[in-house]
């Protein structure tokens, strides 16, 4: 019986993402969200290695200065990339999320671009670096930390929150968002303003990334 119920659930997985692929929009916004993201995937190391050279300013944040510098790399990285794994199995469960997890990808990124185009940050006093070899692919021959504001480890938490449609993946999400605001803060990578503008800043580029989905 159980043997039944798992071919009938894998036919049904199937399903879904056959009847997904018929649909010319959906094939259409898929190689587009596609091909944005292989166009983007070399800007990357550039943008980052040219902020990393500009100078800028150090804002001077009273609460992160109560805050002791503590490395913890290893629970941000958990939480980074675990989250993104479960978003992952989700998405592959429900093949409807996955334009707004591309598109949702792709315009937090450009905003991140502005942002920290527009406000030039130095990092804050005790910055530890955070150990991360996958996300550091993306980043160029060395390390990153003027890409501040506003946060995307934060960001991407609560990107997750907005798009996964479950209850308690949302609980899960917005948990996974408070601890990582919490976390890249003692970790110094990122000031209070970088933390706390996070959330409605994605928000806004949920509904760009949603409409372009739709």
């Amino acid at each position: 019986m159980s043997n039944k119920k798992t071919r009938q659930a894998s036919v049904s997985l199937a399903g879904r993402w056959v009847l997904s692929w018929q649909m010319p929009v959906f094939r259409q916004k898929l190689l587009m969200a596609v091909s944005i993201l292989l166009c983007l995937t070399p800007v990357f190391p550039l943008f980052y290695q040219y902020i990393e050279k500009r100078e800028g300013y150090v804002y001077h944040d009273i609460l992160l200065q109560l805050i002791p510098a503590i490395d913890v790399s290893i629970p941000i990285f958990m939480i980074t990339w675990g989250m993104a794994l479960f978003t992952l199995t989700r998405v592959i469960q429900n093949p409807s999320l996955l334009l707004g997890l591309l598109y949702g990808i792709i315009v937090l990124n450009i905003s991140r671009f502005i942002t920290i185009s527009l406000v030039p940050l130095n990092p804050p006093h005790g910055i530890i670096d955070i150990w991360d070899p996958i996300t550091d692919m993306f980043y160029g021959e060395s390390f990153v930390s003027k890409d501040l504001f506003y946060s995307g480890h934060t960001a991407t938490q609560f990107m997750f929150f907005l798009l996964l449609e479950k209850k308690t993946d949302k609980w899960l999400a917005l948990t996974t968002t408070i601890l990582m605001g919490i976390l890249v803060m003692v970790q110094h990578v990122h000031y209070t303003v970088d933390v706390i503008f996070a959330p409605p800043l994605t928000y806004l580029c949920y509904l760009l990334a949603r409409r372009m989905a739709k």
